[in-house]
C-alpha cells in the first residue's frame, strides 16, 4: 500500500535540477521533486510520495484528506492513551 500526502508549492527552484519546490504540508516544509510534474505552478496543491510530486489536486479535496489524517491522528492518540490507562 502507497500513501500519497497533499501538500501546497510555495515556491519553485526553476534552476534546480532535478527541478524542485518548497512544499508546505500543514506548517512543514519539504523540498519535493518535481520532475514528474513540471507543469506544477506555485499555489497549486500536489500529492507527494517519498519526495517526488505525482499528480496535482484541488484545494478542497487536498483540506478533506488532511483533515482525514488528522482525524485518524487524533483517534491513534485516543487509543494510545487508552491502553496505557
Amino acid at each position: 500500500m502507497c500513501l500519497a500526502i497533499p501538500g501546497k508549492i510555495e515556491f519553485i527552484d526553476a534552476l534546480s535540477d532535478p527541478l524542485m519546490a518548497k512544499v508546505n504540508f500543514g506548517g512543514i516544509y519539504k523540498l519535493i521533486c518535481l520532475e514528474t510534474l513540471p507543469e506544477a505552478q506555485v499555489g497549486d496543491y500536489v500529492l507527494v510520495h517519498v519526495g517526488f510530486a505525482i499528480s496535482k489536486i484541488d484545494e478542497a479535496e487536498a483540506q478533506e484528506t488532511l483533515r482525514l489524517l488528522k482525524e485518524m491522528d487524533d483517534l491513534n492518540k485516543e487509543f494510545s492513551e487508552g491502553i496505557s490507562s
